[in-house]
């Protein structure tokens, strides 16, 4: 959310507020398609699952390491929003490297619980954090806007610039890799579908009102994460609101990880229901694993903020927008009758086509775009070292 400024800051007002809001509207087609398959197949669990279904054992090992990779990148990407706030509180008097390992370790006490019913009480004040924070954010840029802004409509700018920044919205609702893990631990799965309706309609409208309002009073230089933009007591305020939502989050993310491995490992044991040791030795040394990875990483990868591009091309793009064409058009021919269910049914097929397609061509298009961000940040001198301590 906190880098949606910025991508207007890249396109304009009006094509920025139209591309997060076709994601917004888009997502939630494809949560409803997600949904529907996983009320079909109830033993999916997670994305590896539903990989084993369309494509066999490939599609379960890609569709699951895929699922591992994202989830660290994210719990990493987490992490740095920690530690730009622990550093922005604190005016940068610690190493950076310092902040970033503070704030793992509650990231990964919050990842501890076995069971998301625990978890999911710590994500109502995460989402309570998470709306305050953003309309501190709001009042803090209306009651000091940037002196000199420039504010844009439209910008004419280059397709590797504009892409790049179309990243972020895609980022922003990359949540869809859970829904299978987070379904399966619902009491009425059948409700699912309210969760899903609440969430992309309550984030999109806030995604679209604060991306507006950050750029529109702070102009052309917000930064990102936009909040680092608004004046030192807002920002400070703005950020330590905001602090249980990154934590949360990024708990939340590495605690996914951790439950693909876990179910992979003792599906058909006890140890995955009942309280012995080998069940919680296992399951705390994944936890401890999937944190540890994304700290090593934010901290130890001078370009992890572009490898979290690339993970959300190569990733986000299928688990949000491209497979959940892939399983609309597999339910169908399987249990609708064949290719006489897609013709019968030709504007769901056509559009789930269409699905497929814009995952594939947003997953091209987001990692061409990003490695040449990494090239070119290389040639610039842009890119620091690794571990680094500079405050």
């Amino acid at each position: 959310m906190l880098s949606l400024p910025s991508s207007l800051a890249v396109v304009g007002i009006v094509p920025g507020l139209i591309i997060i809001v076709f994601l917004g509207v888009f997502g939630t087609f494809t949560a409803w398609v997600l949904i529907q398959f996983k009320l079909r197949h109830p033993e999916v669990h997670n994305m590896g699952d539903a990989g084993m279904i369309l494509f066999g054992p490939f599609g379960r090992e890609l569709l699951s390491f895929g699922t591992i990779v994202f989830a660290v990148f994210a719990t990493g990407g987490q992490l740095l929003a920690g530690q730009i706030a622990l550093g922005a509180l604190s005016e940068n008097k610690l190493c950076l490297m310092l902040y970033t390992g503070i704030f793992t370790i509650p990231t990964l006490l919050c990842s501890m619980p076995r069971t998301l019913d625990r978890l999911s009480w710590l994500s109502i004040p995460s989402v309570i954090s998470i709306l305050v924070a953003g309309i501190v954010g709001m009042v803090g840029a209306g009651l000091y806007p940037m002196a000199g802004r420039t504010v844009n409509v439209v910008v004419s700018t280059d397709f590797v610039t504009a892409f790049f920044s179309i990243t972020n919205p895609v980022f922003a609702f990359a949540g869809h890799f859970m829904f299978f893990i987070l379904i399966s631990e619902m009491r009425r799965p059948q409700d699912a579908m309210k969760a899903a309706w609440t969430l992309q309609v309550f984030a999109t409208a806030f995604y679209a009102v604060f991306a507006f309002v950050l750029y529109w009073y702070v102009g052309n230089n917000v930064a990102s994460p936009a909040f680092s933009s608004l004046a030192i007591k807002w920002q400070k305020a703005a950020y330590a609101i905001a602090i249980p939502n990154f934590l949360i989050a990024g708990s939340l993310y590495s605690h996914t990880a951790a439950k693909l491995l876990f179910v992979r490992f003792f599906r058909r044991s006890r140890h995955l229901h009942s309280h012995t040791f080998l069940g919680w030795s296992t399951w705390f040394i994944l936890v401890f694993i999937m944190n540890a990875a994304a700290f090593v990483l934010a901290v130890g990868v001078p370009i992890f903020n572009y490898l979290i591009g690339i993970a959300a091309s190569l990733f986000a793009s299928w688990y949000t927008y491209g497979l959940a064409g892939a399983f609309w058009l597999y339910d169908s021919y399987h249990y609708g009758g064949g290719t006489r269910a897609w013709k019968s049914q030709w504007i769901m097929t056509t559009l789930n086509v269409w699905t497929l397609a814009a995952g594939a061509f947003i997953m091209v298009a987001g990692t061409y775009v990003t490695i040449k961000s990494i090239v070119d940040a290389y040639h610039s001198g842009a890119v620091g070292a690794p571990f680094s301590c500079t405050s």
